[in-house]
This record gives C-alpha cells, sequence and structure tokens, in this order.
C-alpha cells in the first residue's frame, strides 16, 4: 500500500522542533473524529476494534474486547467528553462484567455475548486505569467503587508463588492459564499509579511497592538492567525496547518512591541507554519490536506504540528530541490516520487502525513539550 503523507497539520512545519502542538492537532482534529464517528458502533455502544485506513470503514467485526473498551474510556475521559465516556464506561460494565464469578471477561461476540471468558490481568489493568481516570474527571462514585472492587478482587484472585500475580486465569479464577508476565505486571503499575493519584487512597503505596519489588525479583536482566518480558531464565526470552522506555516514564516519570526502593530505578536508566543503543535503529529513529539478551535485533517490527514511548521517555528523560517527533510525523502519521507497523525496512505491514492505538497518542502527548 502506498504510504499516505501527514495532515494539513502535519505539513505546517513547527517553528520549535521540540514542540508536540502538531501532534496534538492531528490527534485532536483527526485521531479523535474517527471514534465518535464511523468507529463507533452505536448500536451496540462499543468502538469497533479497527477501521480502514483511507474512509474509516470498520472491520468486519468478529469480537470486543473489554480493554480495547476500557482504553477507549481513558481516552474519551482525558480529552473532556464526557458524554461519550459515560456511553463507554456503562458498556464496559453491561457486556464485560461478569455478575456470577467477579471480575471481566476478555471479550464479547460481534452481537455482544461473552465470546473469550478468560479472566486475565491485562484487562483488569486496564479496567482500574480507565476507572480511575474517568472517576478522577468526571467524580462518577461508580467508576470509583469499580476500580477499587477490581483492585481487591486482583489482590485476592491472581495471586500466585509469592508476591507475583498470574497473567491468566479461568472464567472461575479456578485454574492458573498463564503464569506470570512481564507486561500486564506493567500495566498494573501504571493502573495503580493512576488509582493512587485519582482516590488519594494509601492502599495503593503499599501494592505499588510490592508489585515493583516482585518485577525487581524476577524480571531484571542484571546485565543491560533491562525488564524482561518472562523471568529471567525462561526459555525463549527477550528484551522489548519499548518497554524498557515505557517503564522509564512509569518508573522516573511518576516519581513514586516504590520504584526507586525495589532498587528499578538505576536498572531502568541503564536499559534506557541499552534500548537505544541497540533497539532504535540508526538512520529512521525506529525502535525495533524485540532484543535479545546480547541486544542483537530478533524481531525488527516497528509497531506505533514503540515509537510513542519512546518519545516519551526522551521528554521524561529530559533528552533534547530534536528530530525524533518529526521523524515519528513523517512515517507514522498521515492525513486519515496512522501507520500502525512498518516493516524494518519501513515498509506498511499494518495498514488499519485498532481502536487501541489512541491511547497510546494520548499518553504520550501528554508528556512532550507544549
Amino acid at each position: 500500500m502506498q504510504d499516505q503523507q501527514s495532515n494539513d497539520s502535519s505539513r505546517t512545519p513547527s517553528t520549535n522542533p521540540e514542540s508536540a502542538a502538531p501532534l496534538r492537532a492531528h490527534y485532536a482534529n483527526v485521531v479523535l473524529p474517527i471514534w465518535r464517528g464511523r468507529g463507533f458502533n452505536a448500536a451496540l455502544g462499543l468502538a469497533h476494534e479497527a477501521v480502514a485506513p483511507g474512509d474509516h470503514t470498520p472491520l468486519p467485526p468478529k469480537r470486543y474486547r473489554a480493554m480495547a473498551c476500557a482504553r477507549q474510556l481513558f481516552v474519551f475521559s482525558e480529552a473532556g467528553d464526557l458524554a461519550h465516556a459515560a456511553t463507554l464506561f456503562e458498556s464496559l460494565r453491561h457486556y464485560f462484567q461478569d455478575k456470577r464469578n467477579g471480575g471481566w471477561f476478555y471479550s464479547v461476540d460481534a452481537s455482544g455475548a461473552p465470546l473469550e471468558r478468560q479472566k486475565d490481568l491485562y484487562t483488569h489493568a486496564f479496567v482500574v486505569f480507565a476507572c480511575a481516570h474517568y472517576a478522577k474527571k468526571s467524580g462518577s462514585a461508580d467508576a470509583f467503587a469499580l476500580l477499587d472492587e477490581t483492585s481487591r478482587l486482583v489482590e485476592a484472585r491472581f495471586s500466585g508463588d509469592g508476591d507475583l500475580l498470574n497473567a491468566a486465569l479461568s472464567e472461575d479464577f479456578g485454574a492458573t492459564i498463564e503464569t506470570p508476565l512481564q507486561n500486564p505486571l506493567m500495566h498494573l503499575a501504571e493502573a495503580w499509579l493512576a488509582a493512587r493519584e485519582a482516590t488519594g487512597d494509601a492502599a495503593y503505596d503499599k501494592r505499588l511497592a510490592q508489585l515493583a519489588q516482585s518485577v525487581a525479583n524476577t524480571f531484571v536482566h542484571a546485565q543491560s538492567g533491562s525488564i524482561a518480558e518472562l523471568p529471567m531464565g525462561a526459555a525463549g526470552n527477550r528484551l522489548e525496547p519499548g518497554h524498557q522506555f515505557e517503564w522509564y516514564f512509569l518508573a522516573l516519570g511518576s516519581g513514586h518512591p516504590a520504584f526507586e526502593a525495589a532498587g528499578l530505578n538505576a536498572g531502568l536508566a541503564r536499559a534506557f541507554d541499552f534500548a537505544q543503543q541497540r533497539g532504535v535503529d540508526k538512520e529512521t529513529g525506529g525502535v525495533y519490536a524485540a532484543i535479545d539478551e546480547a541486544g542483537n535485533v530478533i524481531d525488527g517490527t516497528q509497531r506505533i506504540w514503540a515509537q510513542t514511548e519512546y518519545l516519551r521517555a526522551l521528554a521524561t528523560r529530559g533528552d533534547a528530541l530534536g528530530g525524533q517527533i518529526e521523524r515519528f510525523r513523517a512515517r507514522f502519521l498521515h492525513e486519515t490516520g496512522w501507520v500502525e507497523c512498518r516493516s524494518a525496512q519501513g515498509d506498511i505491514i499494518r495498514a488499519e487502525m485498532p481502536s487501541t492505538t489512541p491511547y497510546h497518542l494520548a499518553t504520550s502527548y501528554a508528556a512532550l513539550p507544549l
């Protein structure tokens, strides 16, 4: 597919190369309207999972995920569109909440009936995260109650050996489907940081301290300070540069003492350097999907979310963003949306636009210079 060039706001050069104003304009004028318009299934009250890059035709629906609904709830809460956020909040509760067993289904089918009924930590983390942001913006007592209820359930039902939390459980929480993984734990840290800010409840400090220590004990690659995808020593392990940048923002950007106390901050400073040196294409600035423990590229795919995390981490560290904003705009934004994935050679390998990606754009842009 031929690449499309940037939109009108992107064609206007920024007078300050550090400025993210053109990114924010593209987000407000191009990205958000998709998910109020053709990207939104008004009959169900849910965003479609993905749309085409040109005319935003929804891809034929096969399922709707709770995580995707939660991310859209976050996006419209932060955008100040509380009417649309309220619709998404009600849809989240209506379709995905398991009234019998507790917790949240992974997905529903095209008609809204429960489809994938397992309970996964990643989904529960995003429910807490989205409810925290919606509660803070709207004052919704129901959202405050739901984020507290879900946080308590996570502690009670996902706990495995020691302090680590399992990644996925059966519908009734009775069987472990997947043991601890880095990514759900990272998003739970993000969720509990948001919950702490929204509620002021010191219980989240204790939760964050336990989570940070368990990650430090299990996932840290000693040589580089990187946080691996699987527990250290697991076969087929890998390091994702985008996740090093994401952890860097969460730990050092938040300033929460839990991460420093667990010894993560110093390691993440080294992990940032390792990921930048070995996981970023020197010519294009594109962030690769994965490297091995020696720093060799094992997956050269460049996904948009990893690019946004690199921008956010650069801003958090206080580094000059230089041309990275411009390179990101030129390679990943266009006049009707964005490019989801490029190959290491720069070819577009995923053109459709998922409803989950605006979350990455919003969190990144919020951290960039005005």
